[in-house]
C-alpha cells in the first residue's frame, strides 16, 4: 500500500491539461464527451475523449489533425491577434479580471500548502523546488496576463490600425523574414496550457461526425462574441482574408479584403509609406472567367492585398457586370524598410496624424492624395499638376 506520504504528495501533482474539455460533441448522441488520460512510465501522457452511453472513444491527436488545420486556416495567431484584434475583443469575455484574480489567490495558496507540506515532510526538497517552480511560473504567466489586461484598458485601436498592421506584418514577413519569424508566434508554438485557454475562451464548442468507425471534425463553433467582431471588420474592409489562387499554374493564396472609400484606401497607402514604398495600381477583374491580370514577375513583386474599389455587393447584387475594378496594393523585391530603427516595423505602427513620409535620408514630404497613384505615373502627376498650378 502507498505510504501517507506518498497519498499526500499525489494530491499536490499538477492537473492534466485537457486541450478540448468540455467542448467537443459526440457524433451520435451529441452530448458533450468527458476526458479521461493515461500516463506511460517514459513519462509521456495520452489524452482521450469518450461518451460513456454511446461506448465512442478516441484519441485527442485525432481532433488534434483537423483542429490545427482548421485553426490555422481561420485565425492568424499573429501579432496583429495579439496586440490590436484581442485588445479590442477582450472585455467582452466574462469579467477576465476577476477571473485572473481568483486564479493568482488560487495559486497563491496552493504555493503556501507546498511550503507547509514541504515543512512538514511529506515532500522532499526536489520534489518541493519543482512544484514550486511550477507555480511561481503559473503566477508569473498570470500576472503578464493581468498587465496586459491593464495594459489593454488604455488601448484605442481603430479597425484602421488593424488592417494597416496586418499589411506591415505581411510586408515583414516578405522582406524581414528571420525577424518576423523570431518575433511572432504561431497555434504550434503556444503550451499546452496557453491553447486550453484559447480554446476555453474563443470556442463554444466542437461538432464530429462519425463515417464507419472514423472520426473526423465537422464544426469549429466560436463564441458569438468573437464571430460578430470579425465577421463586421471584415464586412466593412478592416479584416481580410486568404483567398485561394492560381497564379498561372501554380496554386497559392492572396489576402483579399472588403470595398473601403477611395479616400481612406489612399491615407491608408500614405501610412504605409512611412515603411515601406508600396506601390499601388488598379486592375480589371473579369467576373466571368474569375481572372484579372498583373505583372507580379516585373521587379519581382510580392501581391500584399487586393480589394474592390466599388462596393459590388451594392451596386451589382445580383453579380450581371462583367467588369469590377480591383486595388493592388504590392511591394517590389528592392523596396526595404525605410526608418532607421528595424524594431519600428514591428513595435509601432506609422501616426494616423502624420501627413509625410520621413526618409532615413533627405527627408522629403509626400501630400496624401484622395487617389492612390500608380506608382509608375508619378511623373504624370507631378507634370499634370505643375500644369494645373500655371
Amino acid at each position: 500500500m502507498p505510504s501517507t506520504k506518498e497519498k499526500k504528495s499525489k494530491s499536490y501533482q499538477r492537473t492534466l491539461t485537457y486541450l478540448y474539455l468540455q467542448k467537443i460533441k459526440c457524433p451520435k448522441c451529441n452530448r458533450i464527451l468527458g476526458g479521461k488520460a493515461t500516463q506511460k512510465t517514459n513519462g509521456n501522457v495520452y489524452y482521450y475523449y469518450y461518451c460513456h452511453d454511446c461506448k465512442v472513444s478516441f484519441k485527442e491527436t485525432v481532433i488534434d489533425k483537423f483542429f490545427n488545420d482548421f485553426i490555422n486556416d481561420l485565425v492568424e495567431y499573429d501579432s496583429v491577434v495579439n496586440q490590436f484584434f484581442l485588445p479590442m475583443i477582450k472585455q467582452k469575455f466574462d469579467e477576465p479580471r476577476e477571473n485572473i484574480e481568483k486564479d493568482i489567490k488560487k495559486q497563491n495558496d496552493k504555493l503556501e500548502r507546498i511550503r507547509k507540506a514541504f515543512v512538514d515532510g511529506i515532500f522532499t526538497e526536489s520534489e518541493y523546488k519543482l512544484e514550486k517552480k511550477r507555480v511561481d511560473d503559473a503566477l508569473s504567466n498570470l500576472q503578464a496576463e493581468l498587465d496586459e489586461l491593464n495594459v489593454c484598458d488604455e488601448l484605442k485601436f481603430t479597425p484602421q490600425d488593424i488592417l494597416l498592421k496586418r499589411d506591415i506584418d505581411f510586408i515583414n514577413k516578405v522582406k524581414l523574414k528571420e525577424e518576423y519569424d523570431k518575433r511572432t508566434k504561431t497555434w504550434k508554438d503556444y503550451t499546452r496550457e496557453k491553447k486550453a485557454n484559447l480554446i476555453m475562451n474563443y470556442v463554444d464548442d466542437i461538432e464530429l461526425e462519425m463515417i464507419g468507425s472514423e472520426i473526423f471534425l465537422k464544426n469549429v463553433n466560436f463564441r458569438e462574441s468573437i464571430c460578430k467582431t470579425c465577421n463586421q471588420l471584415f464586412a466593412d474592409g478592416y479584416l481580410d482574408v486568404n483567398t485561394p489562387t492560381l497564379f498561372g499554374n501554380l496554386i497559392g493564396t492572396l489576402r483579399f479584403s472588403n470595398y473601403l472609400p477611395e479616400e481612406e484606401v489612399g491615407k491608408h497607402i500614405m501610412r504605409l509609406r512611412q515603411y515601406y514604398d508600396v506601390g499601388f495600381e488598379e486592375a480589371i477583374y473579369y467576373v466571368e472567367k474569375r481572372v484579372f491580370y498583373f505583372n507580379y514577375i516585373k521587379d519581382n513583386r510580392a501581391i500584399v492585398r487586393i480589394f474592390p474599389m466599388e462596393d459590388y455587393f451594392k451596386i451589382d447584387p445580383e453579380i450581371k457586370m462583367k467588369e469590377y475594378r480591383y486595388g493592388i496594393i504590392y511591394i517590389r523585391e528592392n523596396d526595404k524598410f525605410q526608418m532607421v530603427y528595424v524594431n519600428d516595423a514591428f513595435d509601432y505602427i506609422p501616426d494616423e496624424t502624420n501627413t509625410s513620409v520621413t526618409y532615413m535620408k533627405n527627408p522629403v514630404p509626400i501630400k496624401i492624395g484622395v487617389k492612390p497613384v500608380c506608382i509608375e505615373r508619378k511623373e504624370e502627376v507631378k507634370d499634370e499638376e505643375q500644369r494645373i498650378s500655371n
